[in-house]
Protein backbone atom coordinates (compact mmCIF):
# COMPACT_ATOMS: atom_id res chain seq x y z
CA UNK A 1 0.00 0.00 0.00
CA UNK A 2 0.85 3.89 -0.35
CA UNK A 3 2.37 5.96 2.62
CA UNK A 4 -0.68 6.92 3.92
CA UNK A 5 0.79 10.33 5.05
CA UNK A 6 1.79 10.83 1.07
CA UNK A 7 -1.70 10.36 0.28
CA UNK A 8 -3.15 12.81 3.45
CA UNK A 9 -0.25 15.66 2.61
CA UNK A 10 -0.56 15.40 -1.81
CA UNK A 11 -3.24 13.36 -3.08
CA UNK A 12 -3.00 15.72 -6.21
CA UNK A 13 0.56 13.80 -6.87
CA UNK A 14 -0.84 10.32 -6.29
CA UNK A 15 -3.85 11.02 -8.45
CA UNK A 16 -1.43 12.39 -11.58
CA UNK A 17 0.90 9.17 -11.00
CA UNK A 18 -2.07 6.69 -10.80
CA UNK A 19 -4.03 8.50 -14.10
CA UNK A 20 -1.07 7.41 -16.44
CA UNK A 21 -1.85 3.57 -15.20
CA UNK A 22 -5.48 4.34 -16.86
CA UNK A 23 -6.69 4.35 -12.77
CA UNK A 24 -9.98 5.90 -11.71
CA UNK A 25 -8.18 8.58 -9.30
CA UNK A 26 -11.71 8.99 -7.37
CA UNK A 27 -10.58 6.39 -5.23
CA UNK A 28 -7.94 8.60 -3.59
CA UNK A 29 -10.39 11.52 -2.60
CA UNK A 30 -12.48 9.03 -1.34
CA UNK A 31 -9.77 7.64 0.67
CA UNK A 32 -8.80 11.05 1.67
CA UNK A 33 -12.47 11.72 3.00
CA UNK A 34 -12.95 8.20 4.83
CA UNK A 35 -9.61 8.74 6.48
CA UNK A 36 -9.94 12.41 7.82
CA UNK A 37 -13.46 11.00 9.17
CA UNK A 38 -11.74 8.38 10.99
CA UNK A 39 -9.05 10.53 12.43
CA UNK A 40 -11.07 13.49 13.72
CA UNK A 41 -13.64 10.30 15.28
CA UNK A 42 -10.47 8.66 16.66
CA UNK A 43 -9.53 12.20 17.97
CA UNK A 44 -13.08 13.00 19.95
CA UNK A 45 -13.02 9.88 21.34
CA UNK A 46 -9.48 9.68 22.29
CA UNK A 47 -10.74 13.47 24.08
CA UNK A 48 -13.71 11.66 25.59
CA UNK A 49 -11.83 8.97 27.37
CA UNK A 50 -9.22 11.20 28.51
CA UNK A 51 -12.30 13.13 30.10
CA UNK A 52 -13.67 9.94 31.53
CA UNK A 53 -9.85 9.13 32.87
CA UNK A 54 -9.66 12.70 34.54
CA UNK A 55 -13.13 12.02 36.54
CA UNK A 56 -12.15 8.34 37.69
CA UNK A 57 -9.77 10.64 39.41
CA UNK A 58 -11.91 12.39 41.74
CA UNK A 59 -14.57 11.39 44.67
CA UNK A 60 -17.48 10.63 42.48
CA UNK A 61 -20.56 12.43 43.07
CA UNK A 62 -24.13 11.22 42.13
CA UNK A 63 -24.20 13.41 39.54
CA UNK A 64 -20.84 12.39 38.67
CA UNK A 65 -21.48 8.82 38.33
CA UNK A 66 -24.29 9.50 36.19
CA UNK A 67 -22.28 11.94 34.10
CA UNK A 68 -19.24 8.92 33.94
CA UNK A 69 -22.22 6.67 32.50
CA UNK A 70 -23.90 8.52 30.00
CA UNK A 71 -19.52 9.07 28.67
CA UNK A 72 -19.27 5.61 28.92
CA UNK A 73 -22.55 5.01 26.58
CA UNK A 74 -21.47 7.65 24.42
CA UNK A 75 -17.65 6.07 23.82
CA UNK A 76 -19.15 2.36 23.63
CA UNK A 77 -21.31 3.65 20.95
CA UNK A 78 -18.68 6.31 19.02
CA UNK A 79 -16.08 2.99 19.48
CA UNK A 80 -18.39 1.19 17.16
CA UNK A 81 -18.63 3.59 14.85
CA UNK A 82 -15.09 4.43 14.59
CA UNK A 83 -13.99 0.53 13.93
CA UNK A 84 -16.73 0.81 10.89
CA UNK A 85 -14.76 3.82 9.68
CA UNK A 86 -11.44 2.58 9.84
CA UNK A 87 -12.58 -0.63 8.05
CA UNK A 88 -13.68 1.86 5.29
CA UNK A 89 -10.51 3.09 5.21
CA UNK A 90 -8.63 0.60 5.34
CA UNK A 91 -10.42 -1.11 2.58
CA UNK A 92 -10.47 1.93 0.27
CA UNK A 93 -6.39 1.95 0.95
CA UNK A 94 -5.95 -1.33 0.09
CA UNK A 95 -7.97 -0.97 -3.62
CA UNK A 96 -5.78 2.21 -3.86
CA UNK A 97 -2.63 0.51 -7.01
CA UNK A 98 1.10 1.21 -6.64
CA UNK A 99 2.42 4.25 -8.42
CA UNK A 100 4.40 3.91 -11.49
CA UNK A 101 8.22 4.45 -10.89
CA UNK A 102 9.71 7.42 -12.44
CA UNK A 103 11.41 5.67 -15.10
CA UNK A 104 8.24 3.65 -16.04
CA UNK A 105 7.13 4.50 -19.71
CA UNK A 106 4.26 6.22 -19.96
CA UNK A 107 1.39 4.67 -22.22
CA UNK A 108 -1.93 4.09 -22.33
CA UNK A 109 -1.98 0.17 -23.43
CA UNK A 110 0.80 -2.52 -24.40
CA UNK A 111 1.07 -1.14 -27.73
CA UNK A 112 3.62 1.88 -25.58
CA UNK A 113 5.75 -0.90 -24.09
CA UNK A 114 9.28 -0.44 -24.74
CA UNK A 115 11.73 -3.72 -26.05
CA UNK A 116 14.36 -3.02 -24.15
CA UNK A 117 16.75 -6.18 -25.63
CA UNK A 118 16.44 -8.91 -27.47
CA UNK A 119 18.34 -12.69 -27.43
CA UNK A 120 19.07 -15.22 -29.93
CA UNK A 121 17.72 -16.35 -33.40
CA UNK A 122 14.09 -16.96 -34.32
CA UNK A 123 14.27 -20.79 -36.19
CA UNK A 124 13.73 -20.88 -39.71
CA UNK A 125 11.79 -24.00 -41.13
CA UNK A 126 11.25 -25.99 -44.03
CA UNK A 127 8.12 -26.49 -42.99
CA UNK A 128 5.33 -25.06 -41.75
CA UNK A 129 5.35 -25.25 -37.65
CA UNK A 130 2.53 -26.95 -36.00
CA UNK A 131 1.23 -25.29 -32.58
CA UNK A 132 2.62 -27.01 -28.88
CA UNK A 133 -0.75 -28.59 -28.17
CA UNK A 134 -0.95 -30.58 -31.40
CA UNK A 135 2.81 -31.37 -31.21
CA UNK A 136 2.04 -32.81 -27.44
CA UNK A 137 -1.14 -34.86 -28.62
CA UNK A 138 0.78 -36.27 -31.72
CA UNK A 139 3.40 -37.42 -29.83
CA UNK A 140 0.99 -38.32 -26.42
CA UNK A 141 2.96 -36.60 -24.27
CA UNK A 142 -0.04 -33.92 -23.24
CA UNK A 143 -3.21 -35.56 -22.64
CA UNK A 144 -6.42 -33.09 -23.04
CA UNK A 145 -9.41 -34.52 -22.97
CA UNK A 146 -8.38 -36.92 -20.03
CA UNK A 147 -7.78 -33.39 -18.05
CA UNK A 148 -10.82 -32.10 -18.98
CA UNK A 149 -12.45 -35.63 -17.61
CA UNK A 150 -10.60 -35.12 -14.15
CA UNK A 151 -10.70 -31.31 -13.68
CA UNK A 152 -12.82 -29.54 -16.47
CA UNK A 153 -11.44 -27.29 -19.01
CA UNK A 154 -7.91 -25.47 -19.10
CA UNK A 155 -6.55 -28.64 -17.12
CA UNK A 156 -3.99 -30.92 -18.59
CA UNK A 157 -2.71 -34.46 -17.92
CA UNK A 158 1.40 -34.81 -18.57
CA UNK A 159 2.35 -38.34 -19.89
CA UNK A 160 5.69 -40.41 -20.06
CA UNK A 161 8.54 -37.65 -21.49
CA UNK A 162 5.77 -35.09 -20.99
CA UNK A 163 5.61 -35.32 -17.80
CA UNK A 164 9.57 -35.93 -17.75
CA UNK A 165 10.58 -33.02 -19.47
CA UNK A 166 8.46 -30.77 -17.44
CA UNK A 167 10.30 -32.77 -14.14
CA UNK A 168 13.13 -31.72 -16.10
CA UNK A 169 12.42 -28.50 -15.89
CA UNK A 170 11.37 -27.72 -12.95
CA UNK A 171 14.79 -29.12 -11.60
CA UNK A 172 16.89 -27.73 -14.00
CA UNK A 173 15.28 -23.81 -13.39
CA UNK A 174 16.18 -24.31 -9.22
CA UNK A 175 19.32 -25.56 -9.91
CA UNK A 176 20.73 -22.92 -12.36
CA UNK A 177 18.81 -20.67 -9.03
CA UNK A 178 20.38 -22.34 -6.23
CA UNK A 179 23.82 -23.30 -7.40
CA UNK A 180 25.04 -20.27 -10.09
CA UNK A 181 22.58 -17.41 -8.43
CA UNK A 182 22.47 -17.87 -4.45
CA UNK A 183 18.80 -18.05 -4.11
CA UNK A 184 18.02 -20.33 -1.02
CA UNK A 185 15.52 -22.84 -1.93
CA UNK A 186 11.94 -22.97 -0.26
CA UNK A 187 9.17 -25.35 -0.43
CA UNK A 188 6.05 -23.15 0.89
CA UNK A 189 2.51 -24.28 1.65
CA UNK A 190 0.23 -24.33 -1.47
CA UNK A 191 -2.38 -22.65 0.69
CA UNK A 192 -2.20 -19.84 2.39
CA UNK A 193 -4.07 -17.47 4.61
CA UNK A 194 -6.03 -13.91 3.66
CA UNK A 195 -3.21 -12.12 5.06
CA UNK A 196 -0.89 -13.49 2.77
CA UNK A 197 -3.33 -12.65 0.31
CA UNK A 198 -3.74 -9.04 1.34
CA UNK A 199 -0.06 -8.88 1.80
CA UNK A 200 0.78 -9.34 -2.11
CA UNK A 201 -1.67 -7.71 -3.28
CA UNK A 202 -3.82 -10.31 -4.44
CA UNK A 203 -6.62 -9.50 -1.48
CA UNK A 204 -8.90 -7.39 -2.13
CA UNK A 205 -9.22 -7.15 -5.54
CA UNK A 206 -8.35 -9.85 -7.59
CA UNK A 207 -10.52 -12.15 -5.48
CA UNK A 208 -12.21 -13.12 -8.62
CA UNK A 209 -8.69 -14.65 -10.57
CA UNK A 210 -7.96 -16.85 -6.95
CA UNK A 211 -9.50 -20.50 -6.01
CA UNK A 212 -10.53 -20.39 -2.44
CA UNK A 213 -11.40 -23.16 -0.25
CA UNK A 214 -14.37 -24.11 1.68
CA UNK A 215 -13.24 -24.62 5.07
CA UNK A 216 -11.33 -22.58 6.89
CA UNK A 217 -9.18 -19.45 5.93
CA UNK A 218 -7.05 -20.87 2.94
CA UNK A 219 -6.83 -20.11 -0.70
CA UNK A 220 -5.11 -21.40 -3.47
CA UNK A 221 -1.52 -19.90 -4.23
CA UNK A 222 -1.87 -18.11 -7.68
CA UNK A 223 1.98 -17.90 -7.26
CA UNK A 224 4.69 -18.54 -5.21
CA UNK A 225 5.68 -15.05 -4.78
CA UNK A 226 2.67 -14.79 -1.83
CA UNK A 227 4.51 -17.84 0.02
CA UNK A 228 8.30 -16.44 -0.15
CA UNK A 229 7.15 -12.49 0.49
CA UNK A 230 4.78 -13.22 3.54
CA UNK A 231 7.61 -15.60 5.12
CA UNK A 232 8.87 -12.30 6.60
CA UNK A 233 5.49 -10.93 7.28
CA UNK A 234 5.30 -8.82 10.63
CA UNK A 235 9.12 -8.85 10.83
CA UNK A 236 12.11 -6.60 11.80
CA UNK A 237 15.10 -7.93 9.55
CA UNK A 238 18.64 -6.30 10.01
CA UNK A 239 20.29 -4.49 6.96
CA UNK A 240 22.71 -6.78 6.76
CA UNK A 241 20.78 -9.57 6.31
CA UNK A 242 19.84 -7.88 2.80
CA UNK A 243 19.27 -8.53 0.22
CA UNK A 244 17.81 -12.23 0.65
CA UNK A 245 17.07 -14.19 -1.75
CA UNK A 246 14.19 -17.04 -1.96
CA UNK A 247 13.32 -19.36 -4.79
CA UNK A 248 10.22 -22.07 -4.96
CA UNK A 249 8.88 -24.48 -6.98
CA UNK A 250 5.10 -24.83 -6.61
CA UNK A 251 1.89 -25.28 -9.02
CA UNK A 252 0.20 -22.38 -8.93
CA UNK A 253 -3.61 -22.16 -9.50
CA UNK A 254 -5.87 -19.46 -11.34
CA UNK A 255 -9.29 -18.76 -11.90
CA UNK A 256 -8.05 -16.57 -15.01
CA UNK A 257 -11.78 -15.17 -15.20
CA UNK A 258 -11.55 -12.65 -17.62
CA UNK A 259 -9.32 -14.85 -20.51
CA UNK A 260 -10.27 -16.09 -23.43
CA UNK A 261 -9.95 -16.52 -27.00
CA UNK A 262 -6.25 -18.19 -28.10
CA UNK A 263 -4.25 -18.19 -24.68
CA UNK A 264 -7.20 -20.75 -23.09
CA UNK A 265 -5.60 -23.00 -25.86
CA UNK A 266 -3.17 -25.56 -25.05
CA UNK A 267 -1.16 -24.78 -21.64
CA UNK A 268 -0.21 -21.18 -22.11
CA UNK A 269 -3.28 -20.03 -19.55
CA UNK A 270 -4.47 -23.20 -17.02
CA UNK A 271 -6.31 -23.15 -14.20
CA UNK A 272 -3.16 -25.37 -12.64
CA UNK A 273 0.48 -24.51 -13.95
CA UNK A 274 3.84 -25.02 -12.70
CA UNK A 275 6.27 -21.85 -11.78
CA UNK A 276 9.67 -21.59 -10.52
CA UNK A 277 9.81 -18.46 -8.46
CA UNK A 278 12.56 -15.82 -7.64
CA UNK A 279 11.90 -13.28 -5.04
CA UNK A 280 14.24 -10.72 -3.50
CA UNK A 281 13.85 -8.48 0.00
CA UNK A 282 16.15 -5.46 -0.51
CA UNK A 283 17.28 -2.40 0.82
CA UNK A 284 15.45 0.73 -0.78
CA UNK A 285 18.73 2.43 -2.10
CA UNK A 286 19.55 -1.09 -3.89
CA UNK A 287 16.26 -2.66 -5.48
CA UNK A 288 16.38 -0.75 -8.78
CA UNK A 289 19.89 -2.78 -9.03
CA UNK A 290 18.36 -5.81 -7.84
CA UNK A 291 15.55 -5.53 -10.21
CA UNK A 292 18.26 -5.86 -12.87
CA UNK A 293 19.91 -8.67 -11.64
CA UNK A 294 17.11 -11.04 -11.03
CA UNK A 295 15.95 -10.67 -14.49
CA UNK A 296 19.08 -11.18 -15.39
CA UNK A 297 18.65 -14.49 -13.77
CA UNK A 298 15.14 -15.31 -15.20
CA UNK A 299 17.16 -14.56 -18.55
CA UNK A 300 19.84 -17.04 -17.74
CA UNK A 301 17.09 -19.77 -18.25
CA UNK A 302 16.05 -19.25 -21.50
CA UNK A 303 19.91 -18.38 -22.69
CA UNK A 304 20.84 -21.99 -21.19
CA UNK A 305 17.91 -23.34 -23.44
CA UNK A 306 18.72 -21.14 -26.33
CA UNK A 307 15.11 -20.18 -26.80
CA UNK A 308 14.80 -16.73 -28.34
CA UNK A 309 13.42 -13.75 -26.47
CA UNK A 310 13.00 -10.41 -25.90
CA UNK A 311 13.11 -8.07 -22.94
CA UNK A 312 10.14 -5.37 -22.57
CA UNK A 313 9.89 -3.00 -20.24
CA UNK A 314 5.85 -2.55 -19.44
CA UNK A 315 4.66 0.97 -19.78
CA UNK A 316 2.43 2.16 -16.68
CA UNK A 317 -0.75 1.79 -17.96
CA UNK A 318 -0.04 -2.48 -18.13
CA UNK A 319 2.15 -3.12 -14.80
CA UNK A 320 0.69 -4.61 -12.07
CA UNK A 321 -1.28 -3.82 -9.17
CA UNK A 322 1.47 -3.90 -6.96
CA UNK A 323 4.56 -2.92 -9.27
CA UNK A 324 6.35 -0.01 -9.59
CA UNK A 325 8.22 -0.64 -12.64
CA UNK A 326 8.35 -3.87 -14.54
CA UNK A 327 10.11 -6.32 -17.12
CA UNK A 328 8.61 -9.08 -19.12
CA UNK A 329 10.33 -11.24 -20.61
CA UNK A 330 8.37 -12.79 -23.70
CA UNK A 331 9.19 -16.11 -25.79
CA UNK A 332 9.21 -16.47 -29.18
CA UNK A 333 6.54 -18.98 -30.76
CA UNK A 334 6.90 -19.88 -33.91
CA UNK A 335 3.05 -21.20 -34.24
CA UNK A 336 1.87 -17.84 -33.62
CA UNK A 337 4.55 -15.62 -35.40
CA UNK A 338 5.19 -13.69 -32.18
CA UNK A 339 6.94 -13.32 -28.64
CA UNK A 340 4.62 -14.26 -25.46
CA UNK A 341 4.85 -13.36 -22.10
CA UNK A 342 7.09 -16.05 -20.49
CA UNK A 343 8.01 -14.31 -17.24
CA UNK A 344 7.47 -10.78 -15.60
CA UNK A 345 10.25 -9.50 -13.46
CA UNK A 346 8.85 -6.61 -10.92
CA UNK A 347 10.37 -4.01 -8.56
CA UNK A 348 7.59 -2.89 -5.60
CA UNK A 349 9.43 -0.87 -3.79
CA UNK A 350 8.11 -0.66 -0.48
CA UNK A 351 4.12 -1.49 -1.36
CA UNK A 352 4.67 -4.72 -0.59
CA UNK A 353 6.01 -4.39 2.90
CA UNK A 354 3.81 -1.82 4.08
CA UNK A 355 0.98 -4.10 3.55
CA UNK A 356 2.80 -6.99 5.00
CA UNK A 357 4.60 -5.25 7.78
CA UNK A 358 8.21 -6.40 6.17
CA UNK A 359 10.67 -3.70 8.10
CA UNK A 360 14.31 -3.59 8.62
CA UNK A 361 17.12 -1.66 10.89
CA UNK A 362 19.78 -0.25 9.41
CA UNK A 363 21.12 -0.37 13.03
CA UNK A 364 19.94 -1.63 16.70
CA UNK A 365 19.22 1.98 17.39
CA UNK A 366 17.58 2.88 14.49
CA UNK A 367 13.90 3.30 13.67
CA UNK A 368 12.45 0.71 11.09
CA UNK A 369 12.29 0.97 7.44
CA UNK A 370 10.35 -0.97 5.49
CA UNK A 371 12.46 -2.97 2.74
CA UNK A 372 11.50 -3.39 -0.90
CA UNK A 373 10.22 -6.56 -2.62
CA UNK A 374 11.26 -8.51 -5.92
CA UNK A 375 9.92 -10.70 -7.64
CA UNK A 376 10.12 -12.52 -11.45
CA UNK A 377 8.77 -15.93 -12.49
CA UNK A 378 11.73 -17.98 -13.07
CA UNK A 379 10.18 -19.05 -15.82
CA UNK A 380 6.22 -20.30 -15.90
CA UNK A 381 7.00 -23.72 -16.66
CA UNK A 382 4.35 -25.20 -19.13
CA UNK A 383 4.82 -21.97 -21.10
CA UNK A 384 8.61 -23.03 -21.03
CA UNK A 385 7.99 -26.61 -22.31
CA UNK A 386 5.42 -25.04 -25.09
CA UNK A 387 8.31 -22.93 -26.54
CA UNK A 388 10.84 -25.70 -26.42
CA UNK A 389 7.88 -28.13 -28.10
CA UNK A 390 7.63 -25.11 -30.75
CA UNK A 391 10.84 -24.45 -31.12
CA UNK A 392 13.04 -27.21 -31.20
CA UNK A 393 10.21 -29.34 -33.69
CA UNK A 394 11.61 -31.26 -36.55
CA UNK A 395 10.23 -32.28 -39.86
CA UNK A 396 9.74 -35.70 -38.83
CA UNK A 397 7.01 -34.79 -35.84
CA UNK A 398 9.78 -34.59 -32.92
CA UNK A 399 11.43 -32.13 -30.85
CA UNK A 400 15.14 -31.90 -29.75
CA UNK A 401 15.92 -31.48 -25.93
CA UNK A 402 18.06 -28.61 -25.55
CA UNK A 403 21.55 -29.74 -24.44
CA UNK A 404 20.77 -27.56 -21.02
CA UNK A 405 18.33 -30.41 -20.57
CA UNK A 406 19.37 -34.02 -21.55
CA UNK A 407 21.17 -34.66 -18.73
CA UNK A 408 18.05 -33.91 -16.29
CA UNK A 409 16.04 -36.09 -19.05
CA UNK A 410 18.63 -39.21 -18.46
CA UNK A 411 20.34 -38.83 -21.38
CA UNK A 412 17.01 -38.93 -23.86
CA UNK A 413 17.98 -36.31 -26.39
CA UNK A 414 14.95 -36.27 -28.72
CA UNK A 415 11.28 -37.30 -28.27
Amino acid sequence: MLDPRLLREDPAFIKKALSTRGQDVQIVDDYVVADLEWRELSKTVDDLKNQRNQSSKVKPSPEVILEMKALSAKIKELDEELKVKEEKTRGLHLLIPNIPAEDTPIGSSEADNKVIRTWGKVPEFSFKPKEHDEIGTTLDILDFPRGAKLSGARFVVYKGSGARLERALINFMLDVQTKQHGYLEIMPPLLVNSDSMTGTGQLPKFAADLFSCKTGDYWLIPTAEVPLTNLHRDEILKAEQLPIKYTAYTPCFRSEAGSYGKDTKGIIRQHQFNKVEIVKFSLPENSDEELESLTNNAEKILQLLELPYRVVQLCSADIGFSSAKTYDLEVWLPSQNCYREISSCSNFKDFQARRAGIRFRRTAESKPEFVHTLNGSGLAVGRTFAAILENCQTAEGKVKIPKALIEYMGGVQEI
